[in-house]
């Protein structure tokens, strides 16, 4: 066995999932060097995770990677859910505001193909083969030992590790971390084959019933995810706390005839399956560490929570974890933030994910009860509650993850203004007038998504239809800059964005925008309110840090960039160490 030593990258990501991917993207695309190593030799072929939901192929449009996703996805509408046979709802995506209405069904090894290959124009390249074997960490930092299949070993040293590796996470296991929980007794049946229905292609099932749960799931041309609980199969040995058993029972592989069999007892309705390509049947855990930081390593995705595959969150709540921690990260690493910045990473995403434990939970509870309250609840009360358009409208946001917020964080800054969404809320998409705005932009048309760019902070500065000029209020004389460049000025604003700039050197892109009429897309007043002037911050990652208005929010803008994202910050608490 060969070793060597050498300066490490200063982020070290195990584990190339979606949620690792997610991660070197982030970091990537501000400019930060890392190495991402898996210790499979290649990527499994067989994945749990198919939905894409709402926010986050909005997230992968601001990455300028969604296209492909949409071209090889299938997209479904509306979710259908019945007891005994009985569609009990019907829940339809059309009125999310949003460009993506709908859940995206495509096979999870693909979705790390797209995003693997994109991450490679950023000139990352996943290592494979390559197996984190020992971790340390102490006063002097990390000390990583890795070896490749070959027995090549290497210490690393990197400044962080974000350790997604899995719901087996061995970084988890070697720092003692707990993995508090509990295994269901239950064991869930996958199986991806061919299915005739009598439904639309664009809408998917999900049936309860006293012999149990089946979901049939489309993912284009008549091929059908099968989702099932089957029978209890006990699990020998005892739990330890990070939710590995002492012997785990291995449960067999569903043949196609048991997938027949399943669904003729539950479905209920004409369904033909041949043509079964995979099938797996495995136990599920609701799990979750108690802390997503020790020291210098974050935990995120598998690693981080584990929980059955109810809402198709799980996948899609570890790219977000890694979207959120990835531009943090960059930011402290570049000294221009303090350290506290990147505890925000737990005080915002452990309380979703705890909130993500106790929802799938539940809603397999209610799907299994075969008697009792849970069971009056699904066929009695939940049938009148989706007719509320309210509850509708909250469950379609819940299920796209668009409704995910994060208002107690200290990461924001929030003033009364007439409408919009409040700090630590998504920042939603709108056609708008670009007045003028960074790079050289001539005034003309674009939308936020557009506009905005992850690997920076956008401080969108809202005027009036008048200070756009009159092609911002009547669309017309849209790329005539004469007329804008003739308009009045808010000199309130021209400080405000002086003042962010000056606190987020070359890591602010400056809009100003009005509003564009036309297209029937969202305008600015419907997303935004209808307050001018005034400002967003948005934070790369796509949330809002701070809104306001100019003239009365200045020093209070000044002062939260100063305490969370500049070398003011880190001077403050060199002098407390001091």
């Amino acid at each position: 066995m060969t070793a060597a030593s050498f300066d490490a990258a200063p982020v070290l990501i195990v584990g190339a999932g979606p949620t690792g991917l997610a991660a070197a993207m982030s970091l990537a695309r501000a400019h930060v060097p890392v190495r991402l190593i898996d210790k499979a030799l290649q990527p499994d072929p067989h994945t749990r995770a198919i939905g894409i939901q709402a926010r986050t192929l909005e997230l992968f449009e601001q990455h300028r990677i969604v296209e492909p996703f949409l071209e090889l996805g299938h997209r479904a509408r509306a979710a259908n859910l019945y007891s005994n046979g009985h569609r009990l709802v019907q829940l339809d995506f059309d009125p999310l505001q949003t460009r993506y209405p709908y859940l995206l069904f495509l096979d999870q090894s693909v979705t790390e193909r797209l995003m693997t290959g994109h991450l490679a124009t950023l000139g990352v390249t996943v290592e494979r083969g390559v197996e984190l074997t020992t971790l340390t960490q102490n006063a002097a930092g990390l000390s990583v030992n890795v070896q490749r299949t070959d027995g090549h070993a290497e210490t690393l040293h990197p400044a962080w590790l974000i350790a997604a590796d899995g719901a087996h996470s061995s970084i988890r296991k070697q720092l003692g971390m707990s993995f508090a929980g509990r295994t269901l007794a239950q064991t869930f049946l996958l199986a991806d084959l061919h299915a005739d229905t009598e439904w639309p292609t664009d809408e998917f099932h999900i049936f309860a019933s006293g012999e149990g749960i089946a979901a049939l799931f489309p993912m284009g041309d008549g091929r059908h995810r099968l989702i099932a609980d089957q029978v209890a199969v006990p699990v020998a040995g005892n739990l330890k706390g990070d939710g590995e058993s002492e012997a785990a029972q291995t449960p067999p592989v569903p043949s196609l005839d048991e997938c027949r069999e399943i669904v003729e007892r539950r479905i209920h309705h004409p369904v033909a399956l041949s043509a079964l390509a995979w099938s797996a049947c495995f136990h599920v855990n609701s799990r979750m560490v108690e802390q997503l930081r020790m020291e210098r390593v974050f935990f995120a995705g598998d690693a981080a929570h584990v929980h059955s595959p109810a809402g198709a969150q799980g996948m899609n709540t570890g790219i977000q974890e890694a979207f959120n921690l990835g531009w943090k990260l960059a930011r402290v690493l570049k000294g221009d933030a303090p350290d506290r910045l990147l505890d925000t990473y737990h005080t915002e995403r452990h309380p979703i994910e705890r909130e993500v434990l106790r929802q799938t939970g539940f809603v397999m509870q209610l799907a299994q009860a075969d008697h009792g309250p849970l069971k009056l609840l699904r066929e009695r009360v939940m049938p009148a509650l989706a007719a509320l358009g309210p509850l509708r409208d909250a469950a379609r946001r819940q299920v796209s993850e668009l409704a995910l917020q994060y208002p107690r964080s200290p990461l924001t800054l929030e003033r009364v203004l007439d409408g919009g969404p409040h700090a630590g809320a998504r920042a939603p998409d709108a056609l708008v007038h670009v007045v003028d705005g960074p790079l050289g932009r001539v005034p003309g048309t674009g939308c936020i998504f557009d506009l905005h760019d992850p690997a920076f902070f956008s401080l969108f500065l809202l005027v009036a239809a008048d200070e756009g000029g009159e092609g911002g209020a009547g669309g017309l004389g849209l790329n005539d800059s004469a007329s804008t460049s003739e308009a009045p000025r808010d000199s309130a604003l021209d400080q405000l964005a002086a003042a962010v700039e000056q606190a987020l050197p070359d890591a602010v892109r400056v809009w100003r925008v009005t509003d564009m009429v036309g297209d029937g897309a969202l305008s600015l007043s419907d997303a935004y309110g209808r307050t001018r002037p005034s400002f967003y911050l948005v934070r790369p990652d796509g949330y809002i840090a701070a809104r306001g208005r100019p003239s009365s929010d200045l020093r209070a803008l000044q002062r939260y960039c100063d305490a969370w994202f500049t070398k003011n910050a880190l001077a403050g608490e060199e002098s407390e160490a001091g």
